[in-house]
């Protein structure tokens, strides 16, 4: 498969077409073009069964629809369940300038019909006719696809279909595991918790635990990390008494903090062989925070910063990320800009595109008066950030400013969002996404197209089961993102009271189609 040396060099070959759909930046994006969005995310499954509602996580690149503003573009979206009609025609609906009727007609939805845990992109491969339907359908020379994370499956399945992909090669993975992370931040001199590189056994993880307690041995708590965790759901914390001297280092990683609630050591040890692993210094402050910077690698090599945000974490010991707000405090924004884009050239430089994020510790410092930044992990691929970010485009058809670091509209208000994929609670289990469309249009708790501020959503498809929903809250400043937020929260919050739960006036079925 894609492992042998010839198709390896078949890939590089189609990749290089890109280039002359990229001849400027983003140009492709005004071209008459087909793309395939395939939303897998191509990681251990294990890992990944973690995050409640994991397999609905496809429907956050639903935003990818945006592209559909150009009248010319054809685009195909696969899934691996069925989503309601309702859920699509609510992001076609968003789209400004561009008629629903046209939108629709140039839209094909996929899907597999299959909820294993499996990555998406693997139940297209195991699907030959399918794949023949889909390559049948696009133009040859004038498609490419994009998904969430490129990896081997994402290559074969671009050699099938004979299409680029819009995507990191999967030979420079390493460059957005945990360990590469820590090679391209020493490269790049930017400061990082110390901790090790790569290793496979338990053995060597026990050997830099020592190695790392001896080069600093003030410290209370180290964190261990899977080298393709996601969502800060491969990482656990591992605590240190400053009374022992000479701790006895396993029994200390039988008793891990595990940030997924359903790890243990056993297992966590079987993936460390597996998956890889890397210890580093817990960073810890008396004010702490966790911002971040996205950029966008082009095919012709040129990296362009697109966001920064602040990171809203939780979880045991606040590592799992739960959603964000946007843009970045204004005291370290311009910091991670700088940082970020030294990185961005850093992976272009490997021959890295498309999609990266560099998450950052920021503690603050009491004597000097400042924040001082520390990177902790780069994400080749797009991330939690990404699809808030591609909402505020889609809504405002607006430009982020890299000299303020600030979003502005098109009429040059500035725009400010807070965005979670975890808006989850057992009383919104049941809820059907006709029965949240009832409640938006009951209260108006949509997006207001002429204020260009409101609430949207998102993942509505994990509301029923889990209890779990995506929302991202547009405003003109963060105080307004965060009250229109909290006024969406406590109007589901009432209409899934008990009281109304057990109501003898419900509200009517929905009569949609």
């Amino acid at each position: 498969m894609y492992n042998l040396p010839e198709r390896k060099e078949s890939f590089k070959k189609l990749q290089s077409n890109l280039k002359y759909l990229w001849q400027e930046e983003r140009a492709a994006e005004q071209e008459d073009l087909d793309i395939l969005v395939v939303p897998s995310f191509s990681i251990d499954q294990e890992v990944g069964s973690n995050v409640l509602g994991f397999l609905h996580y496809e429907e956050r690149l639903l935003f990818s629809l945006i592209r559909l503003r150009n009248p010319r573009t054809r685009l195909i979206y696969a899934t691996a369940q069925p989503l309601p009609k309702l859920i699509v025609d609510y992001y076609l609906e968003l789209l400004s300038g561009i008629p629903f009727g046209h939108a629709r007609e140039r839209l094909l939805m996929l899907y597999m019909y299959d909820s294993s845990f499996k990555p998406l992109t693997q139940k297209i491969l195991e699907r030959p006719r399918l794949i023949a339907k889909i390559k049948s359908t696009l133009r040859a020379g004038k498609s490419y696809m994009v998904c969430y994370n490129s990896t081997a499956l994402e290559a074969e399945l671009s050699l099938a279909l004979d299409i680029p992909l819009l995507g990191c090669d999967p030979d420079l993975l390493y460059w957005g595991s945990k360990s590469g992370s820590r090679e391209i931040f020493q490269q790049c001199h930017i400061p990082h918790p110390a901790g090790s590189l790569q290793i496979n056994t338990v053995s060597d993880l026990i050997q830099q635990i020592k190695n790392l307690h001896s080069q600093k041995p003030t410290l209370r708590a180290m964190v261990v990390k899977l080298n393709e965790g996601i969502s800060g759901e491969g990482n656990a914390l591992l605590k240190i008494d400053p009374n022992d001297s000479d701790p006895d280092w396993l029994k200390s990683l039988e008793h891990l903090k595990f940030q997924a609630p359903k790890e243990n050591w056993e297992h966590f040890a079987q993936k460390i062989g597996q998956l890889g692993a890397i210890v580093e210094e817990y960073l810890e402050g008396t004010v702490k925070r966790s911002p971040s910077v996205q950029g966008y690698i082009a095919p012709n090599g040129k990296v362009e910063i697109v966001s920064t945000h602040d990171q809203i974490l939780g979880g045991p010991d606040g590592q799992i990320y739960l959603g964000c707000t946007f843009p970045a405090d204004v005291a370290y924004r311009q910091q991670l800009q700088e940082y970020g884009l030294k990185i961005g050239q850093a992976l272009a430089a490997k021959g890295a595109i498309e999609s990266f994020a560099v998450d950052f510790v920021a503690l603050w410092s009491q004597q000097r008066q400042k924040w001082d930044l520390y990177a902790v992990e780069i994400n080749l691929r797009k991330g939690g950030t990404t699809h808030p970010f591609m909402t505020l485009q889609l809504l405002t058809n607006g430009h982020y400013d890299r000299g303020s670091g600030v979003f502005y509209s098109s009429y040059g208000q500035e725009k400010y969002y807070i965005s979670t994929d975890n808006l989850c609670k057992p009383q919104y289990r049941g809820l059907l996404p006709t029965d949240l469309m009832d409640i938006i249009a009951k209260y108006r708790i949509h997006f207001d197209t002429g204020a260009l501020q409101g609430p949207v959503f998102h993942m509505m498809g994990s509301l029923s089961e889990f209890g779990k929903l995506g929302l991202t809250c547009i405003g003109n400043s963060h105080q307004q993102a965060q009250e229109i937020y909290n006024q969406v929260e406590n109007i589901l919050d009432q209409e899934t009271s008990l009281e109304l739960a057990h109501s003898n006036s419900p509200l009517p079925i929905s009569w949609y189609d």
